[in-house]
């Protein structure tokens, strides 16, 4: 019986990469960059002021975008029979050029100039749905050219500014549970 040489003195077989599955390789990858790419623009929206809104109206089509505005308190009108939500948006300059929140909303609203668009949603009606109140909706404009939302969101710097004063915010709560005894 002849002895087994060790592994290390036997002669490594080099495998060649077979051409399949190198193009099988390059062309998953394709398509997952392709993938990602056609997921992410066809999800993408646009952030709009209401005076952007407004002056690309007829570029924009039907296409949805999205838009922030003031919410001005005296033009909300609430079917209760069919959840639909009527108010202006005045325009709120840009969230990089304000520096105080509260006021750039207020001085959108009482401004008589300042660009203003209708908007219609369907839904219940949020609580944060006040005079000046920040909405950023998602949606587009229809041919009566009114802008209806699929989405609405709201924010109220109050909400912020007490609990940046140090006083809590509403619906926030303080101090520790105890347990029960």
């Amino acid at each position: 019986m002849q002895p087994t040489p060790p592994i290390a003195t036997l002669p490594v077989a080099r495998r060649k990469a077979q051409p399949k599955f190198i193009i099988g390789g390059v062309l998953f990858a394709a398509a997952l960059v392709l993938l990602m790419a056609t997921a992410f623009t066809s999800t993408a929206q646009y952030f709009y002021t209401v005076d952007e809104l407004l002056a690309h109206r007829a570029e924009l089509g039907t296409r949805s975008v999205r838009a922030t505005g003031a919410v001005v308190g005296d033009t909300i009108t609430v079917n209760p029979e069919t959840l639909e939500i009527r108010f202006e948006m005045a325009h709120l300059p840009d969230e990089r050029e304000v520096t105080d929140l509260a006021a750039a909303l207020h001085a959108a609203v009482v401004d008589p100039n300042a660009a203003r668009v209708m908007v219609v949603y369907v839904g219940p009606k949020p609580d944060l749905l006040k005079n000046e109140a920040q909405a950023i909706v998602s949606g587009r404009f229809a041919a009566d050219g009114v802008f209806y939302a699929d989405e609405l969101l709201l924010k109220c710097p109050s909400h912020y500014e007490e609990a940046a004063a140090g006083t809590p915010a509403p619906h926030t709560l303080t101090g520790a549970a105890t347990p029960a005894p």
